[in-house]
């Protein structure tokens, strides 16, 4: 079959001309054949296999593009240039063996065959010509279009042995899967469930790096079913784990908390719209709809005078959880971790609220608790409305909206979106001219307080004249505490 889309793409032909001065043979492989195959366009991320050394091609193309820089790996035979808008990898075609104990292969030479026969998944090892006598053919040796069709995850080689040689391959076959909307062959399912442990030998980072692939697919449920399922879940996120299983007590279940945070993943994701909420923010917060849960494990209790599950406090704790988590799974301790930790903590409130009725001041304390995140707190909540009963939905869903109007409102009226105090630690040390402190502290508190509980109105004026109000009150107690400690003594 030939693929005449190949012929015209710019860096492809671009790569032919230059392979065939060379006299090297060069071949697209993996995902750039995979991705046209599937949806009729082209990756900017595009790999190149060679049969020989990639460093003069790879010279040659620089030179030709007139690139100032490469990135060449010798010891791996890989190697990346930048043009355009294209990202091109170039890897020497090579096989591999491994000892089992490493992930770190024993890398020779190889024919193409041995090339794909290395890769991972049978659509992942084709391939299409990028020479002379042949430029655009597609090479297909382990069926990897019939799998293409029948929406398949298959490895060219026994699954076992694939998996061994490099078992990060079992969360990329989830991973696939998951994108895909594919079914993981049997033989390559079962294979997984069995070398299972082997995930442990992966660095923390790419197994990290496969997670946050799985969390941005428009269903990411699927993946983490899988996790769970295959028993690979027990490795690596065993907090998640931990929150399947439903136990019953005087007649009384609670729901199954891990499935129901699979379904609020997937609420949120389906809520996602990059031209109203900020891309850069979506994964954190797929990160916070996984975990939003996670402290029901510890806090689960049955409370026999009720007859009911409580789950007291579980926002608190799971809140808790969040920055070693993060610590261990090699994720960013900065503004995301705390982002995540800050919407876990936060997420039950505004449900609470909708269910209760609300104040001002409440409202005006998640705004503020919140700020510029108020947005995906919200998204949050109501992807957390899972109820399966349709007259609790509805009622659920119309006490959410009359509260995110409500929320709007305040929002318009205080001018509290980003909010941040109107006066400052040094306005207080000038006025009251006293150091840094608790006393300091206290004043600004007193004043944000007031703000929030709607007693003075959020300006500058008002604040100045409420900080001198309290800060003579404070200052004054003080005065007559130290007294009396002194003639106490």
């Amino acid at each position: 079959m030939i693929l005449p889309a190949f012929k015209t793409l710019e860096p492809l032909k671009e790569i032919a001309e230059v392979a065939h001065e060379l006299q090297l043979k060069a071949y697209a492989v993996g995902g750039v054949v995979r991705d046209y195959l599937l949806t009729g366009t082209f990756p900017k991320e595009i790999d190149i296999s060679v049969i020989g050394p990639i460093e003069p091609l790879m010279q040659a193309l620089k030179k030709r593009w007139g690139l100032k820089h490469m990135q060449f790996y010798r010891r791996f035979g890989t190697g990346m240039l930048q043009w355009k808008k294209w990202k091109l990898e170039f890897v020497t075609a090579r096989k591999e063996s491994y000892e089992s104990h490493s992930r770190k292969p024993k890398v020779e030479p190889a024919t193409l065959e041995e090339d794909l026969a290395r890769r991972d998944f049978t659509i992942n090892a084709l391939a299409v010509s990028l020479n002379k006598e042949d430029f655009g053919t597609l090479i297909d040796l382990f069926h990897g279009i019939q799998h293409l069709h029948q929406r398949l995850i298959v490895t060219p080689l026994d699954p076992h042995q694939t998996f061994n040689d490099d078992p990060l391959r079992m969360l990329r076959a989830i991973r696939f899967a998951t994108k895909l909307h594919f079914t993981i062959e049997p033989r390559t399912y079962e294979a997984i469930k069995e070398q299972k442990h082997r995930i442990q030998i992966v660095s923390q980072e790419r197994i990290t790096e496969e997670l946050n692939k799985i969390l941005m697919c428009d269903k990411p449920s699927i993946g983490f079913r899988l996790l769970f399922h295959t028993g690979l879940l027990d490795y690596i996120l065993p907090e998640l784990r931990a929150l399947q299983g439903v136990e019953e007590r005087e007649g009384k279940r609670h729901k199954d908390n891990f499935f129901h945070t699979l379904e609020v993943l997937d609420n949120v994701a389906q809520s996602y719209d990059p031209e109203k909420y900020p891309p850069e923010k979506e994964l954190w917060l797929r990160w916070a709809a996984l975990l939003h849960d996670i402290g029901k494990a510890k806090t689960k209790a049955f409370d026999p005078e009720k007859k009911e599950w409580t789950f007291y406090g579980h926002e608190a704790v799971g809140a808790k959880m969040i920055k070693p988590l993060f610590r261990r799974l090699r994720l960013p301790l900065d503004e995301k971790m705390r982002m995540v930790k800050n919407l876990v903590a936060l997420h039950q409130r505004p449900i609470a609220l909708a269910q209760e009725g609300v104040t001002d001041s409440a409202i005006r304390r998640i705004i503020v608790g919140t700020g510029e995140d108020l947005p995906l707190l919200l998204r949050l909540c109501r992807a957390d409305i899972t109820t399966k009963n349709p007259k609790k939905r509805a009622r659920y869903l119309e006490n959410f909206n009359k509260l995110e109007k409500r929320i709007y409102e305040v929002i318009e009226k205080d001018r509290l979106r980003n909010w941040k105090p109107p006066i400052t630690g040094e306005d207080i040390m000038q006025a009251f001219n006293i150091p840094p402190g608790p006393l300091v502290g206290k004043i600004k508190k007193r004043v944000r307080e007031a703000i929030l509980d709607g007693e003075i109105p959020n300006e500058r004026e008002a604040a100045l004249e409420y900080m001198y109000k309290v800060g003579k009150e404070l200052l004054s107690e003080q005065k007559t505490n130290y007294h009396a400690q002194t003639t106490s003594h």
